[in-house]
């Protein structure tokens, strides 16, 4: 998110929770709902026999694919990721196997990394419940950068990897959910 996008949200949030209209935990929820739906949809449209499936299984010439995250390890590295940013907002205390960049080793199965995905996103709805006006640009300890940032943060970085995640479908001959026509998905 664009530092004037997140300041424009950040003005009409508090000019609208002044006058009795939405808050900025509702804004900011939106936006959760918004990546929420697209990484969703993105995640259960790859088959599960291609879910554990990188570029480098390409062997394209020239290219450096050897250290790149499957598609499952990308959709549990999001999941991960929107715990480890999330939690300081909702206070929960998160299982040492969800940090460090891939999320849970014992996670194997499309359904079980659909399930850690859907969950963290659960957490994304209780931590954007938690922001307001007041506290929003408060950095309480441990935290080392505002609230909002971190409710913001977990948002941006979910678009980005979505973004590699769609690649990986096209990688497979898979039209992306939000590529669809009405005509196609027939």
């Amino acid at each position: 998110m664009k530092l004037t996008n997140l300041f424009l949200l950040v003005t009409v949030a508090a000019s609208s929770a002044a006058a009795g209209e939405p808050t900025i935990a509702a804004a900011i929820d939106r936006e959760i709902s918004d990546i929420e739906k697209q990484i969703l949809q993105v995640a259960q449209a790859m088959p599960e026999d291609k879910f554990n499936f990188s570029p480098a299984s390409l062997n394209i010439p020239g290219a450096s694919y050897s250290d790149v995250r499957t598609f499952a390890v990308q959709v549990k590295h999001v999941a991960a990721s929107n715990y480890a940013l999330w939690s300081p907002l909702t206070g929960d205390q998160i299982p040492d196997n969800f940090r460090g960049g891939d999320g849970p080793e014992n996670l194997k199965t499309k359904a079980e990394i659909i399930q850690f995905l859907k969950d963290s996103f659960a957490m994304g709805h209780r931590a954007a419940a938690t922001l307001t006006t007041e506290n929003m640009l408060q950095s309480p300890p441990p935290l080392k950068w505002p609230r909002l940032h971190y409710a913001t943060f977990a948002v941006a970085h979910a678009f980005d990897h979505y973004g590699q995640m769609v690649e990986y479908l096209r990688m497979n001959g898979i039209v992306p959910p939000a590529s669809r026509t009405k005509a196609s998905a027939r």
